[in-house]
């Protein structure tokens, strides 16, 4: 079968774990941009292993930038952005070439993120996930400048899509915390930026609502231990991010200095 003629790109740094197999899902692509911010593990050795590989390397920028250097070095119109972490299911492999063949109009893709539930199993079927635009015309999607959560913003028509991308980022749950306590730290960073104010209410409030989201909303309570597991995290994240507002008043300095 002729090579899906668009490019994939990834940003990544010491992910000698995940890459193979994020690159490995990608193999039928014509194309695939990795661009490497200074990996000391065995990252860029596994990935100069596949063959419609090109490896790049540049200094750290943050996400949204580094993703947008990663995009302008794709030279086919259709592009897919991918996290080292994450894993292209075949069926969505079979919608982007049917896509490219004929898209109908379409810019871009808007699929779920399926993720496991902390406990190393598959997450229940009848889960709600989030979902993400992940495949799209380079033209017609850019990033906004965010420090965290960066998404692409696409001017165009968007299909929407049940076939997935899967996500492996919390299959350890020391890595997992590690990313909340990190993220949440840029956020507040973005917060402050727009002139955000702490407020008593979410302080109190946002744990118990981002749990109820979690768990009971999108269905969590279906995945039995790691669900709740996962939900307790995520409230935790809600919380850290306002915490972390209320502390950036009483020591302004210890976020002036991330953001510089």
């Amino acid at each position: 079968m002729t090579k899906i003629q668009a490019s994939v790109y990834i940003i990544c740094q010491d992910e000698e774990d995940n890459i193979a197999r994020v690159l490995t899902s990608v193999s039928d692509f014509d194309e695939v941009i990795v661009v490497d911010s200074g990996s000391t593990d065995q990252t860029l050795e596994i990935a100069a292993t596949f063959e419609n590989c090109k490896i790049h390397s540049h200094d750290w920028q943050g996400y949204a930038k580094q993703k947008r250097t990663a995009k302008s070095l794709c030279r086919h119109p259709w592009v897919l952005s991918l996290d080292a972490d994450q894993v292209l299911s075949p069926a969505l492999r079979e919608e982007i070439r049917a896509m490219i063949a004929d898209d109908q109009g379409f810019d871009a893709l808007d699929g779920p993120i399926v993720g496991n539930d902390y406990l190393l199993k598959p997450s229940h079927p009848w889960t709600r996930y989030n979902t993400a635009i992940k495949f799209f015309k380079k033209d017609k999607g850019d990033y906004l400048d965010v420090s965290v959560h960066e998404s692409i913003h696409v001017t165009g028509r968007v299909k929407k899509t049940s076939a997935p991308i899967y996500h492996h980022g919390n299959e350890k749950i020391d890595e997992a915390i590690d990313k909340v306590n990190r993220y949440s730290s840029l956020i507040v960073i973005d917060k402050l930026k727009k002139g955000k104010q702490p407020r008593l209410l979410k302080l109190l409030f946002v744990f118990p609502l981002a749990f109820f989201k979690s768990y009971i909303l999108k269905r969590n309570f279906l995945n039995g231990r790691g669900g709740f597991i996962g939900s307790t995290c995520q409230a935790f994240y809600a919380f850290l991010k306002e915490a972390k507002l209320h502390y950036a008043q009483v020591k302004p300095e210890d976020f002036d200095q991330q953001a510089s």
